[in-house]
C-alpha cells in the first residue's frame, strides 16, 4: 500500500478538468488566458493614452471607439470566406497575434520619440481591431480541431470561465500598470501578451478541416446556410434580439446610475464587479446544467437568466442600500445566464456547423452581432432624450426578453444532446497526448 503522500499528486491530477490534462488544449486554453487579460489592460490604457497623453475630447474618444468596433463590422464577412479558403488557420492566428504586438509597441515607442499622434491611436485601434477579427474567426476552427463534440461544452466552460477571470483581474491588473508606468508603457504589457500567445499556439498542432472550394456564391454561401437552418436561424434572431436591446442598456446604465440613483463611482464598480463573480460562477455551474437538463432547455435557460435580471435596474429605487441590492442581484443573475448562454449556444453551434462553412458562419454571425450594437446604442441615446433614463431602460430591459419568443416555439427547446456527440463514456486520454491523436472526431455535418 502506497504512503498516503505518494496518492497527493494523483488526487491532485484527478481534479484537474480532462481537457486541461492534454497538452494541446492546455497551451491553446493557456494562449486564450493571457490573450483576453491582455485585451483588458488596452481596453484602460488605450482611451487612457487618449486622454490623459493627447488630450483627447468626448468627440475624439467617440472615434477611437468607433475606429476599435468598425473591423467586426466591416470586416468580418469577407474575413470568413477568405479564412474558409484556408487550410492553416493555427499560423493565421499566429500571425495575427505577431502583429498585434507589433502594433501595440508601435504606441510607446512614438510617445518615447516624441511622435505620438490621434491618427496614429486610430490607426493602431482599428488594425488591432482587424487581426481580432481574423483571430476569433480561425478560433472557431481551431477549438473543433483541438475538442470532439462530447467535450464541447467543457471546453466551452473553461474558455468562458478564463474570460471571466480576465474581466476581474485584467482591469485591475491595467489600473495598477498605469499608475507605476507611463502610460504607453503599460501597453508593452499588452503586446507581451500577444507575443505569449502566439509562442503557445506555435507548439500545438492539430488537424485542421480541409479547406474550402471557392464557387459561385462563395461569399454568402455561410449567411444562406445559417438563414435556412431552423435552429441556426432562430439563435441568430435571438442572439440579434439581445445585442440591440443589450447596447440601449449600456449605453444608458452608467449615466442613470450615477444621476438619477445617485451611486458614486467606487460604489458603481462594486456593483459591476459583481458581474464578473456571476461571470465566474455561471462557467463553472453551466456543464452540470446542460447534463441536467439537456443543451437546448440550457440555452432558453441562458436566455431567461440574462435577461430577465436586468429589469431589476429600471425598478431600483428608494434608499441608496436598497438600489445597491437591485442592481448587484441584477448585474450578478445576469452574468450567471450570459455564460450559460454562451457556453451551450455555442457548444451547440459548434457541432451543427460544417467544417467547409464555418468560418463564413463565423463571420456572418460576428456582422450580425456588431451590426445591431451601434444600431442599438444609437436607438437609446435617442430615445433617453426624447423619453428620459428610466421608461427608455425599461424598453431596452423588457424588449431583450423578447429572444425568448424566437426560442420557445423552436426545435431549440427540444434538443437534449450536441448532434454526432458520442453517447458514451469517452476513454481519458494519456497526460500530454494530442487530442489530435487520441480523439479525431470533429464537428462537421449539420443535422
Amino acid at each position: 500500500m502506497s504512503p498516503p503522500t505518494a496518492r497527493i499528486p494523483i488526487l491532485l491530477r484527478a481534479r484537474i478538468p480532462v481537457l486541461l490534462r492534454e497538452s494541446a488544449f492546455r497551451r491553446y486554453w493557456s494562449a486564450q488566458v493571457v490573450s483576453l487579460i491582455g485585451d483588458q489592460i488596452s481596453l484602460i490604457a488605450i482611451p487612457l493614452v487618449a486622454v490623459i497623453v493627447l488630450g483627447a475630447d468626448a468627440a475624439e474618444m467617440g472615434l477611437l471607439k468607433t475606429a476599435e468596433l468598425l473591423p467586426a463590422l466591416l470586416l468580418s464577412l469577407p474575413a470568413g470566406a477568405w479564412i474558409d479558403r484556408r487550410s492553416r488557420r493555427r499560423r493565421i492566428m499566429i500571425a495575427a497575434d505577431l502583429l498585434r504586438a507589433l502594433l501595440i509597441v508601435s504606441l510607446p515607442v512614438a510617445y518615447v520619440v516624441g511622435v505620438l499622434t490621434l491618427a496614429q491611436l486610430y490607426a493602431v485601434a482599428f488594425a488591432v481591431g482587424a487581426c481580432a477579427v481574423v483571430f476569433d474567426i480561425c478560433n472557431a476552427t481551431l477549438f473543433v480541431s483541438l475538442v470532439p463534440k462530447s467535450r464541447f461544452v467543457a471546453g466551452n466552460s473553461l474558455l468562458n470561465g478564463s474570460r471571466a477571470m480576465a474581466f476581474v483581474s485584467g482591469p485591475g491588473a491595467g489600473g495598477l500598470l498605469v499608475q507605476v508606468l507611463a502610460v504607453p508603457l503599460a501597453l508593452l504589457a499588452d503586446a507581451l501578451t500577444f507575443l505569449y500567445s502566439a509562442a503557445l499556439l506555435a507548439r500545438i498542432a492539430p488537424v485542421e478541416p480541409p479547406s474550402a472550394p471557392s464557387a459561385k456564391g462563395y461569399l454568402t454561401e455561410g449567411v444562406r446556410w445559417a438563414l435556412r437552418h431552423p435552429t441556426v436561424r432562430v439563435m441568430c434572431a435571438a442572439s440579434g434580439t439581445v445585442q440591440f436591446f443589450n447596447l440601449m442598456f449600456h449605453t444608458l446604465f452608467v449615466f442613470y446610475a450615477t444621476t438619477e440613483l445617485g451611486l458614486q463611482p467606487a460604489l458603481l464598480g462594486v456593483v459591476l464587479g459583481s458581474g464578473a463573480i456571476g461571470g465566474l460562477i455561471g462557467a463553472a455551474t453551466a456543464g452540470r446544467v446542460v447534463r441536467g437538463i439537456g443543451i437546448g432547455p440550457a440555452i432558453l435557460l441562458g436566455y431567461a437568466g440574462f435577461t430577465v435580471p436586468l429589469l431589476l435596474v429600471p425598478l431600483a429605487g428608494g434608499a441608496t442600500p436598497l438600489v445597491v441590492a437591485l442592481l448587484f442581484l441584477a448585474e450578478f443573475l445576469s452574468s450567471v445566464g450570459v455564460m450559460l448562454v454562451d457556453i451551450s449556444s455555442g457548444s451547440l453551434l459548434a457541432a451543427l456547423i460544417p467544417d467547409a462553412l464555418r468560418s463564413r458562419v463565423a463571420g456572418a454571425s460576428r456582422t450580425l452581432n456588431y451590426g445591431f450594437r451601434p444600431l442599438g446604442a444609437m436607438a437609446g441615446g435617442a430615445l433617453g432624450t426624447v423619453l428620459g433614463l428610466r421608461p427608455t431602460l425599461w424598453i431596452a430591459t423588457a424588449g431583450a426578453t423578447l429572444c425568448l419568443l424566437w426560442l420557445l416555439p423552436s426545435p431549440v427547446p427540444r434538443i437534449r444532446t450536441l448532434p454526432g456527440a458520442a453517447t458514451g463514456q469517452e476513454p481519458q486520454p494519456e497526460p500530454g497526448l494530442a487530442p489530435s491523436a487520441s480523439l479525431p472526431e470533429r464537428a462537421g455535418e449539420a443535422t
